[in-house]
């Protein structure tokens, strides 16, 4: 069995047998191979300084403009792309722009993303709005934006017009994720249930579509291509109630992020909604630190050291919001593994599916 290795040793293991992921590696290299090149034919379209900021953004160059080696970040969505054309039959270059496009859309949200929520880092580089101004990261994503559906509908076939729909369906969802991300902020309490419909929305939605893109790309039926979006959907709320951990308890080295990052945005992440609707007294404890805290204007919030964040993370912990996600995670992956068994495809590629639903349950960043 696999685990979720987390900071001060904790461990969550996926509730189903793991498939061996040594492999998963080269699946993400796979995808990195056959869609960057794409990827940096399409940001070369852009007009300057869009296209130096853009490539500043992947990590192709420094913010002096000197070539670089950036990580590429985990790369699961191309990886997912050309799996899924090879569930419909095809080879896994029919998927390639279904990855583009949908790495694509996922920049064009982290551009965003990192100026609402004033992120500074990111893959332990500085952010773009912070190196080159809010203006061009907004420029920017939306260019990126834009680049996804032309890189799609440029293809001239049915499946790409149907890929294309599935797309926008899913950045509209992207966006209104974030846009309830950025209002629960504000909200003294937020449900589990609101904070589930969130990150389906913020994280489910474009793995659903990267799950799926490329059997429309490659022919298959609306039916095939609904179950793997299930598979991607589950798969997202995985990846994103892991995410919800190392917010907390992750590792800066690996993550990239500052200590307690989700705690210093006031992010109704899983561990805390599900800490404040655990009852007993260390939720109520935690509930009176945050009703405190929204009383507090950004100037005063910045001010508190790390034993301040240190003691919210306790009583998360403390209340049960840390369990509680640890074992969402477990389930949202035991349910995304399952949608593989409504859908006929190659032993070897439905192993690999497996084996990167189990790399998203494991990751350190």
């Amino acid at each position: 069995m696999s685990t979720i290795t987390q900071n001060q040793g904790e461990t969550v293991t996926p509730a189903t047998p793991a498939v061996d992921t040594a492999g998963v590696p080269a699946l993400l290299e796979r995808g990195r191979t056959l869609a960057t090149p794409v990827l940096r034919a399409a940001v070369d379209r852009l007009a300057p300084p869009m296209d130096t900021v853009a490539a500043y953004h992947f990590g192709w160059i420094d913010a002096e403009g000197r070539p670089a080696a950036g990580d590429g970040g985990k790369a699961v969505r191309p990886a997912l792309a050309l799996l899924s054309a090879e569930v419909a039959g095809r080879a896994p270059e029919v998927g390639v722009p279904g990855a583009v496009a949908v790495e694509l859309v996922h920049n064009f949200s982290l551009l965003h993303d990192d100026l609402m929520d004033g992120d500074e880092q990111r893959r332990h580089r500085d952010t773009v709005w912070k190196v080159h101004g809010p203006a061009q990261a907004i420029l920017v994503g939306d260019a990126l934006f834009a680049l996804a559906g032309e890189i799609l509908l440029e293809l001239g076939t049915v499946d790409a017009g149907r890929a294309t729909r599935r797309l926008t369906s899913a950045t509209r969802r992207l966006i209104d994720g974030q846009a309830q991300d950025i209002s629960y902020e504000h909200r003294e309490r937020v449900t589990v249930a609101e904070c589930l419909e969130m990150e389906g929305n913020k994280t489910g939605a474009l793995l659903a579509c990267a799950a799926s893109i490329g059997a429309v790309l490659g022919g298959a039926d609306d039916r095939t291509a609904d179950t793997l979006e299930r598979y991607g959907h589950h798969l997202g709320l995985a990846f994103q109630a892991v995410d919800d951990l190392l917010g907390i308890w992750g590792d800066p080295e690996a993550t990239g992020k500052q200590t307690w990052s989700d705690l210093r945005q006031r992010k109704k992440s899983l561990p805390v909604v599900a800490a404040l609707a655990g009852g007993g007294e260390a939720s109520e404890r935690l509930a009176r630190l945050l009703a405190d805290d929204a009383k507090k204007t950004e100037a005063e919030f910045a001010d508190f050291d790390e034993e301040e964040f240190a003691a919210r993370a306790a009583l998360i912990e403390q209340a049960g919001g840390r369990d509680w996600t640890s074992q969402e995670a477990r389930r949202q992956h035991t349910t995304a593994v399952a949608a593989l068994d409504e859908v006929d495809m190659p032993d070897r590629v439905r192993a690999q599916l497996v084996a990167l639903a189990d790399f998203v349950v494991v990751r350190k960043r």
